[in-house]
């Protein structure tokens, strides 16, 4: 499967709204001046800024170089590490994550690595998609890849689970939940669908080569009437899973 690569400038101006929502995270987290501090998944760094601003101690971490790039660039302390393979030991008093976990296909993994990286008493905060998050969007792409002999599965490369799948995960690991929810949240798309597709999944489309803007004129039709108001607002099926966990 084709790797996600993410440029900083479309996605800050197409997605924004990723850290802009991902502010009421921080609520859950709570940090304090002093604590020590994962941003597991930290993207460009926006939501870092704000966990800085509390007087913690705060490292960002990051699969993209161009994310890493960014953030550094803006005084942060971040480090390009792989979330399936994270080498901490009882360093952070709390591990914090937005919308980076749908994007890390090996949970298990990612979820012993957290667990090794708090301290005793720790908490995992985090916000990611959950089961049916974009699925109008993602079902589209696979009858469109299907009609036109793409590979359907570029089409949904993510980790969406219910909460009692990812609680059952979390509680194998050694975490007690102490709060969650899902919810249903329809999510604005300022620059449209277009734009989302190509900062979200430029892979699936890419596969098509010289029929590429076919693929998207295709999809962009057969979305239209599901997520397109009459306003000319282009709206994303967004579901949303949050929780609060404490280390045992």
């Amino acid at each position: 499967m084709q790797k996600q690569v993410w440029d900083t400038t479309s996605y800050q101006r197409d997605t924004g709204f990723v850290s802009v929502y991902g502010e009421g995270v921080l609520d859950w987290l709570r940090p304090v001046a002093g604590e020590r501090i994962l941003d597991l998944g930290c993207g460009d760094g926006a939501l870092t800024h704000k966990i800085v601003a509390s007087g913690a101690d705060v490292l960002g971490v990051d699969s993209s170089p161009g994310f890493i790039e960014t953030a550094r660039a803006a005084g942060l302390s971040v480090q390009q590490v792989d979330a399936h393979d994270l080498q901490f030991e009882q360093e952070f008093d709390g591990v914090f994550s937005n919308a980076a976990l749908h994007w890390m296909l090996q949970p298990e993994t990612v979820v012993k690595g957290v667990a090794r990286a708090l301290k005793p008493q720790g908490r995992f905060v985090a916000e990611f998609g959950g089961f049916g998050n974009v699925a109008a969007l993602t079902s589209v792409m696979r009858a469109v890849g299907a009609e036109m002999g793409g590979d359907t599965d570029l089409a949904a490369p993510w980790y969406f689970p219910t909460f009692s799948q990812y609680s059952s995960l979390l509680q194998a690991h050694g975490f007690s939940v102490v709060e969650a929810t899902t919810f249903y949240r329809p999510t604005p798309l300022p620059t449209g669908v277009r734009s989302w597709l190509e900062v979200m999944r430029a892979p699936f489309f890419d596969q098509f080569g010289d029929r590429r803007e076919e693929a998207y004129a295709r999809v962009e039709t057969a979305l239209k009437p599901a997520l397109c108001d009459v306003e000319g607002q282009w709206i994303a099926d967004y579901v949303r899973l949050r929780f609060r966990a404490q280390l045992l």
